[in-house]
Parts: C-alpha cells; sequence; structure tokens
C-alpha cells in the first residue's frame, strides 16, 4: 500500500527557489551572478561596437573630404580619439621620424624613398597597432564563452541535486508519490532552466563579437593598406 503524505508541495516557481535545498540556492545564486555578468558585457560590448561605428563614419568621411595627407591627418586628428586616428596618427608619426619635414614640404627635407627595409618596418608599426586595437576591443567577450560553457554544467550540478533530493524524499517519507518526488524533480528542472537561460545568450553574443572583432581587424589592416598606397602615391614612399 502506497502511503499518502500531506506535505506543502510549492505552488510557484518563486515559492519553490524559497524553499529549494541549500545547495540548490548557492547554484541559483553562482548562475544568476553569471547571467548578470553576461547581459552587462553584452550591453557593453553592444555599446561600443555602435560607438565604433559611429567613429568609423566620421573618420572616413573626413577622409573623402581631403586630398592630401597632410591635410586629412590634421582634420582627422581634431576628432575624438579612436581606433581609426590612433592608427593613422602611428603612421605618420613613424614617417615623420624617418623623414623630418617630409609632410610639411619643408625645404631641405629628405623626401628620397624609404628602403624595403624601412618600409617593412612601417608596415610591422602599423601591423603591430592593428593587432592591439583588436585586443582592446575583444576585451570581456572570453567572459561569455566561459559563462557559456560553464553554466550549462552548473544547471547538470543542480539537476544532479535535485535527483538526489528527489531520491532522499522517497526514502525519507517512505513514499514514491508525487508529493514525496516532485520538489526534488522540480529543483532539478529549475537549475537546468537557470543554466541554460544564462548559456544560450552568452553563446550566441560571443559568437556575434568574436565575428564583429575579426571584421573591424580586417577592416584597420584595409585601411593600414590603404594608408601605405596612399602615401606611395604621394611619394613619400
Amino acid at each position: 500500500m502506497i502511503l499518502q503524505t500531506g506535505g506543502a508541495v510549492p505552488g510557484s516557481a518563486v515559492e519553490l527557489v524559497l524553499t529549494a535545498s541549500l545547495e540548490t540556492k548557492i547554484v541559483l545564486v553562482i548562475t544568476a551572478i553569471f547571467s548578470l555578468v553576461s547581459w552587462f558585457i553584452i550591453v557593453f560590448k553592444w555599446w561600443q561596437f555602435r560607438k565604433l561605428n559611429k567613429q568609423a563614419d566620421r573618420f572616413f568621411a573626413e577622409m573623402e573630404r581631403t586630398t592630401r595627407l597632410q591635410d586629412a591627418y590634421q582634420a582627422v586628428m581634431k576628432q575624438p580619439p579612436s581606433p581609426y586616428n590612433r592608427l593613422f596618427r602611428e603612421a605618420i608619426t613613424f614617417y615623420s621620424e624617418l623623414r623630418p619635414g617630409a609632410l610639411r614640404e619643408e625645404r631641405g627635407a629628405d623626401r628620397s624613398p624609404l628602403t624595403p627595409t624601412l618600409l617593412e618596418a612601417l608596415k610591422m608599426v602599423l601591423g603591430k597597432e592593428v593587432a592591439a586595437e583588436r585586443d582592446l576591443l575583444g576585451h570581456y567577450i572570453p567572459w561569455l564563452a566561459t559563462i557559456g560553457s560553464v553554466s550549462p554544467l552548473l544547471g547538470l550540478l543542480g539537476t544532479t541535486l535535485g535527483i538526489i533530493n528527489a531520491f532522499t524524499g522517497i526514502a525519507t517519507k517512505g513514499s514514491g508519490n508525487l508529493a514525496a518526488v516532485a520538489p526534488g524533480v522540480a529543483e532539478a528542472l529549475v537549475a537546468t532552466f537557470a543554466g541554460l537561460a544564462a548559456a544560450i545568450p552568452a553563446v550566441i553574443a560571443y559568437n556575434l563579437y568574436v565575428n564583429r572583432v575579426r571584421l573591424f581587424a580586417g577592416e584597420l589592416e584595409g585601411f593600414a593598406n590603404e594608408l601605405i598606397g596612399t602615401m606611395a602615391r604621394e611619394g613619400l614612399l
């Protein structure tokens, strides 16, 4: 004969969380923290990429309005700092150190072409700047991958604890009815849901942002090559 128990069964998800075991509550709290961190990074990087797009539009619009490199340099350096004008400044500064006064067309300035070694050094300087800007933009994005990987495991841990509690309830009450099993099973399902809810947005955002950083690095590399081509066209290389 199956015994009937009169234990109270949680009537809502909130009540279920409040009456959950200490171990399950710890798992849920950690998962909630991970979710908050994930959404903070998602919103922050979205704002950062949006700002970057506006900076790129202003920068290239100003570049298109000028015909000479020196005029473009003076115009874009008046803009707020951005990866694009930092790369531009790095190139002009490096060249000015090699050929002082050449850009300003000062009398007696050395305007001879750069040797292959110096040209390769210029490319390396620009490549280093591109890598630095890519790494700067990629800050915090790996955390999304970590949260996306760890959160389901936390949910699995909570699921395991919930199943253990379910079997413990059966053993304690000497019954396998719904009232004895349901709380533990419900804890398991809530923990699984929490882990997936934290992981899914983090994984989606990680893939999107990694691809956006890759595109950004490609844009900077393209601009660096275009800048070298412009310097060559103006007889600076």
